[in-house]
């Protein structure tokens, strides 16, 4: 019989990147960062990135108005966000990115591994409807392909 060995290896924090767009997948996301983090150093990076199609780039009025609209929706998701975690956990920040969404989101996940790089960094995010994956494809399996880290992709 080989001996069993009690030793633990050392505890390292964990950080915790999360696509939260207000959407019933990415409150199922945060909820479930937050029993990840459960007990654990660490902290979690809720993400809202405002994705802008090309052809709003064309024009200049569209391009200040989606502005607008971003920062107004940037203002609800961080209200929300917080609401959501209030009493609950208290390690956290929002930030919001532009630009494509699983892109961004691998971005935010190797920034902070290459600032963390002996801790444990993983991306939360919620899996999207049938109907939706059909249409534009799903954050989730691009970022499955891509990610530096691993990925918990919350049904």
């Amino acid at each position: 019989m080989s001996p069993v060995s009690t030793d633990t290896s050392p505890a390292v924090n964990l950080y915790l990147v999360v696509g939260y767009d207000g959407s019933p997948p990415a409150i199922r996301a945060l909820d479930a960062a937050v029993r990840l983090l459960n007990g654990r150093a660490g902290s979690i990076d809720v993400l809202y990135v405002a994705h802008m199609p090309a052809v709003d780039m064309m024009s200049a009025d569209a391009l200040a108005e989606m502005r607008v609209d971003f920062d107004d929706i940037e203002r609800e998701l961080r209200t929300a966000a917080g609401e959501q975690l209030s009493g609950r956990e208290d390690r956290w920040k929002f930030e919001r990115r532009q630009g494509g969404i699983a892109d961004e989101l691998l971005a935010a996940a190797q920034a902070t591994q290459d600032a963390h790089p002996d801790d444990t960094v993983a991306i939360v995010v919620g899996s999207s409807s049938q109907a939706m994956h059909r249409l534009v494809g799903s954050v989730a399996v691009s970022m499955v392909r891509r990610a530096p880290v691993p990925v918990v992709v919350v049904p």
